[in-house]
């Protein structure tokens, strides 16, 4: 995935903060004076991967210019728990109405890019490097993918558009396609978009063996018992990239990794990973 730019960041923030602040923030207005100044600082109060500190500046930047925001931590870091991420210091009335955004974007982003971590500490010394799926939140989808990369994860298509992938509804569609769906679903793909790489879903060993005649790059072996996916890797035999996706999860892992095979998809680093508890504290 291209890195994310700071266009697409501020504009990200600026839709968070309409959304949030609306015609004003009414109780900062009311009771904050606007020439009092403050300081605060983004706290960790949990072990966690960092990720969204520059959409938490970019939060603070639109509510104040004068707002100084200071990461003391690195995007990507593994930081414990106390860690103050940023310093921030500026007009109070800024601080106050960024907080939430701001909060927002650096919780649910360390969230994704901690989780993953933890995927990819569990496969360690294994071939298998972790990738994630399309199942993001909409509109956020190369955020959470920037937060599974910053966790040390792998990005997988970044939509319908840039990998050709024939899953079973596709095979289902032609089932009486000649000699067999997937070599005919291959060859189209290719004919049709012979600059893209082709991955194939197999939920058998005989489609195993179909994607491999059929030249797939990148072959989807689907809720395979562990038995079957170190039996089709060994069926591979190197001539295609395997990826095992299905019933993934911390526990299953790394027996999965260590079956051989290349890929491993978690759809849970994006559609389940839990907010991470950060904090703005105000400094006295």
């Amino acid at each position: 995935m291209e890195p994310l730019n700071g266009e697409e960041i501020e504009r990200a923030v600026a839709a968070a903060l309409a959304e949030d602040v609306g015609d004003g923030d009414v109780t900062t207005l009311a009771t904050v004076p606007a020439e009092l100044t403050a300081r605060a600082v983004l706290v960790a109060r949990e072990a966690l991967v960092v990720c969204g500190l520059p959409f938490a500046a970019a939060a603070f930047r639109q509510c104040s210019p004068a707002i100084r925001f200071m990461p003391r931590a690195a995007e990507g870091a593994a930081v414990t728990r106390g860690t103050v991420l940023a310093e921030i210091a500026g007009p109070a009335r800024g601080l106050l109405t960024g907080e939430r955004v701001a909060l927002n974007f650096v919780q649910r982003l360390s969230g994704v890019a901690t989780l993953t971590g933890r995927y990819v500490a569990a496969v360690a010394g294994t071939r298998a490097r972790i990738l994630d799926t399309r199942k993001t939140t909409p509109g956020w989808r190369r955020f959470e993918k920037h937060a599974v990369a910053t966790g040390g994860g792998c990005n997988h298509r970044i939509g319908l558009f840039d990998l050709v992938l024939i899953k079973d509804n596709h095979l289902a569609a032609l089932r009486d396609a000649a000699p067999n769906a997937i070599a005919a679903a291959v060859e189209r793909a290719r004919q049709q978009y012979p600059q893209l790489r082709v991955e194939v879903e197999a939920d058998t060993l005989a489609q195993v063996a179909q994607a491999v005649a059929a030249g797939a790059d990148i072959i989807l072996l689907d809720n395979m018992a562990l038995p079957d996916l170190r039996a089709a890797v060994a069926l591979v035999a190197g001539r295609a990239e395997t990826e095992a996706s299905g019933g993934v999860n911390l526990d299953t892992v790394r027996a999965i990794a260590e079956t051989g095979v290349d890929f491993i998809s978690v759809g849970a680093l994006t559609h389940s990973a839990r907010a991470v508890d950060v904090a703005l504290d105000f400094a006295d």
